[in-house]
């Protein structure tokens, strides 16, 4: 169970990536001839370079821990498309908005990961953006039919207190307890840096500019890609694709759909800055548009000014004229954190609890020797909204790595038991749904043991 366990978490995170690189220019129909048909399981297809390429990725991902052989990761795969298979046959529903916002978010991840969206369409060999929209779109409708199918099996799955103890017993009988890493619970003061009157009107004044040339006949391409502030205008030019459900900002997505086409919109105000926004065009509930963003600046006198202030707060702390929860109250102006002792929450988890080994490397290097109950000195930081500040940190809590308790680590080992609790459904469900499923194994693989009774269905 184990060893599927694994497999299974790095062929979540392999299958989107190998699907872009084997997709390509060719089609369906071409890829069948010059590729063996693995297996075939209701209308879904494994083919034999499937097996190979999500085989070489896990091994990748896994840095070489985890070996498996072609018939363990076509059961895999085949669990993978009897979830899609029957997501379809549940009549599982999977929205426009949802499978558009999905691909908006892999286009900007490997827009990122490439540098610009051109160097993306080179390195999978497709013929543009859209072509490559068109095969995204398709990846992740299965994926999220995967997801809803297997939340639809699992949603009324909960373990007891008794389940949960029974399960650690289980581990520890068997010498199989996990190891949990280094843990620590941090909190900040922040001190940002606020631009003057005089700065914010020219940036105003500028955008507005802006906005008359374009009106004039001006390039909004050009404009941005000059004047944007948003680290993403050399790629795009500024322009976005923009559904309801997409992880924009609420005012960016207001400004869209708000806007008529070719309008440009007055200079508006988000935590990024400032922005002016053009409207390309309608398509259903999505709306394609351009902005310009820009940032005041802070001069490095009122920086300077800034920092004198966090090292006299931290003096104040450290000699004990004021807490740290005091000073929070006082001084932060970070509001996620002022109301809370300035405790951080990790987005990851939405818990106040960090992997020490999986934090930001820079950030690590700033607390990683922080004993609990110490501060780092002052330091300069810049926000992606542009924000520039002065902050430190305080280790609230630390708890080095060990060997799982019953006790301190409870919550960890529920969510082990609920995870294991779920698999089991799944299995069980899987082994079921394979008896009425068509599958049909083709000649290479049919020699294969799997752990479910895949051959039971072949052909039927």
């Amino acid at each position: 169970m184990q060893h599927r366990t694994t497999i299974s978490k790095y062929i979540k995170t392999s299958i989107f990536t190998f699907f872009l690189g084997f997709l390509g220019l060719q089609t369906f129909a071409q890829k069948v001839k010059i590729d063996g048909v693995a297996v075939v399981i209701g209308k879904n297809i494994v083919l034999d370079s499937d097996i190979a390429k999500f085989k070489q990725e896990v091994e990748v991902r896994s840095e070489g821990k985890v070996k498996i052989t072609d018939c363990e990761m076509l059961e895999e795969l085949m669990q993978q498309k009897l979830m899609a298979h029957h997501a379809v046959v549940d009549s599982v529903n999977v929205s426009d908005a949802e499978i558009s916002d999905k691909v908006d978010r892999s286009i900007q991840y490997f827009t990122q990961q490439y540098g610009n969206i051109e160097k993306v369409i080179k390195a999978y060999g497709f013929n543009d953006l859209e072509d490559l929209k068109k095969e995204l779109t398709t990846v992740q409708t299965e994926n999220l039919l995967i997801e809803k199918e297997q939340l639809k099996i699992t949603e009324k799955i909960d373990v007891t207190p008794e389940e949960v103890r029974l399960y650690y017993n289980g581990l520890k009988e068997k010498g199989e307890l996990p190891q949990f890493p280094a843990e620590i619970e941090l909190a900040q003061i922040v001190l940002t840096a606020v631009p003057t009157k005089e700065e914010t009107e020219r940036v105003i004044a500028k955008l507005l500019e802006i906005k008359k040339d374009i009106e004039e006949g001006s390039n909004f391409r050009m404009k941005a890609i000059i004047n944007s502030d948003d680290p993403g205008v050399t790629n795009n030019g500024g322009e976005y694709t923009v559904t309801k459900e997409s992880a924009f900002i609420k005012e960016f997505k207001e400004m869209a759909f708000t806007l008529d086409v070719n309008q440009v919109s007055k200079p508006f105000k988000s935590e990024f800055g400032y922005h002016i926004m053009q409207l390309h065009a309608i398509k259903g509930n999505t709306r394609v548009a351009s902005h310009i963003l820009m940032q005041p600046d802070v001069p490095d006198s009122k920086m300077n000014e800034l920092k004198e202030k966090a090292d006299s707060i931290v003096l104040k702390i450290r000699t004990g004229i004021l807490t740290f929860d005091e000073a929070v109250k006082k001084y932060s102006d970070d509001a996620d954190t002022k109301n809370s002792g300035g405790l951080i929450i990790n987005p990851s988890t939405g818990e106040s609890k960090f992997d020490l080994t999986r934090m930001d490397p820079a950030f690590y290097a700033r607390v990683s020797d922080l004993k609990k109950g110490e501060m780092t000195d002052p330091f300069y930081d810049e926000e992606r909204s542009g924000d520039k500040m002065f902050k430190f940190i305080l280790m609230k809590d630390r708890t080095d790595t060990h060997v799982a308790n019953i006790i301190d680590d409870y919550v960890k080992v529920q969510q082990l038991a609920l995870q294991k609790k779920k698999e089991e459904t799944i299995t069980k469900w899987s082994k079921e749904k394979i008896k009425d499923t068509y599958i049909n194994i083709g000649p290479t693989h049919s020699k294969c043991t799997f752990d479910k009774n895949w051959k039971k269905a072949v052909n039927k």
